[in-house]
C-alpha cells in the first residue's frame, strides 16, 4: 500500500498553466512553513524567499528569462511568484572558510527547500514550476536583493490550469548500485 508521501512525489508535475483564482494566505503559508522546516547544512536555513504577487514586478521577473524559455507565460500568469533566494558563505562553512568540496552549499539547501516547497503546494492542490533558466543577475536586482545573497530559482505557484501527464523514469535498477559504482 502506497503511503500519502509517496503519492505526492509521484503525482507531482511542473505546471506551466494557472487559473486565475487567487491563493489563500493559509495555503500560502503552509508552503512557506514548509521551507522552514526543511532541512539545511548545520541548521544555517540559508535560505530567503520573496513572494511576488505583483503584477508589474511578476512581469520584471518574466523579462529575465532567456528567450523561448517554457515558463515565461507562468511568470506572469500564476497568482505568485515565489523568488528563492540564498545567503553565500554560510551553508558548507566555518570559521568563514569553506568546508565542502563545493564552493558553496547553498545550492544544496536550497534544493531542498525548493522540493518542499513544490510539494507543500502540491499537496495543498496548487501548482508549482521550478524556473532556472533566467539572467540571475537581472533579478538579484528586481527584487532587490542585498550584497551576500543571490536568486537561485523562481517558482511560480497558483492552482493548476492543466493535468501533465507523467515523464518516463528511470528505473531504480538502472541508478542504484551496491556497495560500489
Amino acid at each position: 500500500m502506497e503511503n500519502e508521501l509517496m503519492r505526492v512525489l509521484k503525482t507531482r508535475r511542473s505546471i506551466r498553466r494557472f487559473k486565475e483564482q487567487p491563493i489563500e494566505a493559509d495555503k500560502l503559508a503552509t508552503v512557506l512553513e514548509a521551507v522552514r522546516w526543511s532541512p539545511s547544512w548545520a541548521n544555517t536555513q540559508c535560505w530567503e524567499i520573496v513572494v511576488v504577487t505583483d503584477e508589474t514586478q511578476k512581469e520584471k521577473l518574466q523579462a529575465t528569462l532567456v528567450p523561448k524559455n517554457p515558463a515565461t507565460k507562468a511568470m506572469v500568469g500564476a497568482p505568485a511568484v515565489l523568488v528563492v533566494c540564498g545567503k553565500e558563505h554560510a551553508a558548507g562553512w566555518y570559521d568563514g572558510k569553506q568546508a565542502t568540496r563545493f564552493p558553496d552549499w547553498l545550492m544544496f539547501d536550497l534544493g531542498i527547500a525548493t522540493q518542499s516547497i513544490c510539494l507543500a503546494a502540491h499537496s495543498l492542490g496548487l501548482g508549482t514550476v521550478i524556473v532556472g533558466l533566467f539572467d540571475h543577475a537581472k533579478a538579484d536586482t528586481v527584487v532587490n536583493l542585498p550584497v551576500g545573497y543571490q536568486v537561485v530559482a523562481m517558482i511560480p505557484l497558483g492552482y493548476p490550469d492543466n493535468d501533465p501527464s507523467a515523464p518516463k523514469r528511470r528505473e531504480v535498477s538502472e541508478f542504484s548500485h551496491k556497495e560500489t559504482f
